[in-house]
């Protein structure tokens, strides 16, 4: 299960690679388009479209590994049991928030495909297709917190530090 749940976090974190990547082509595009006096209709909303592809897409990996902005001042003076007590209610805060989150994405894009909802520009994007690496995310990073909370349940939460953060106290 362990590998299982690691592949879905790189794998969306290779999504969010490739959404960064076309979004890239989406500025350059545009770029040229300018330089060289001709237009693609659609590439400011498909490059916001991947913009939001990417993070969301991001999120479970991100915090999996830790790097995720965490306000520790309080739980870095705790031991013991207060400690433990504090990061269950911080994960289980944590995983109602995303679950949520989860929940109305995946709401949001079942009824703009139900509504057949259509972005207001001139690329007439249907808009459940952008929304769905919004909901996907939102599932993944849910998924993730159920994992972390269980894993610090059963006593195996493998505490990650960012290098970065180490560097800059």
């Amino acid at each position: 299960m362990r590998r299982l749940l690691d592949a879905l976090y790189d794998g969306a974190a290779w999504l969010a690679a490739l959404a960064l990547v076309g979004l890239l082509a989406m500025v350059l595009l545009s770029i040229a388009g300018r330089q060289l006096h001709f237009h693609v209709p659609g590439t400011d909303a498909y490059a916001g479209y991947l913009m939001a592809a990417a993070g969301f897409l991001a999120l479970a990996h991100t915090f999996k590994r830790g790097e995720h902005i965490r306000v520790t001042l309080v739980l870095h003076r705790t031991r013991g049991a207060a400690r433990r007590a504090l990061e269950v209610w911080s994960l289980a805060a944590g995983t109602l928030l995303a679950g949520l989150a989860a929940f109305y994405s995946v709401r949001l894009a079942w009824q703009s495909h139900q509504f057949n909802d259509i972005s207001t520009g001139n690329d007439a994007t249907p808009l459940w297709i952008p929304q769905l690496s919004m909901a996907a995310g939102s599932v993944i990073l849910a998924i993730a917190f159920v994992d972390e909370l269980v894993l610090e349940l059963r006593g195996r939460r493998r505490q990650t530090t960012p290098a970065e953060a180490l560097r800059n106290e």
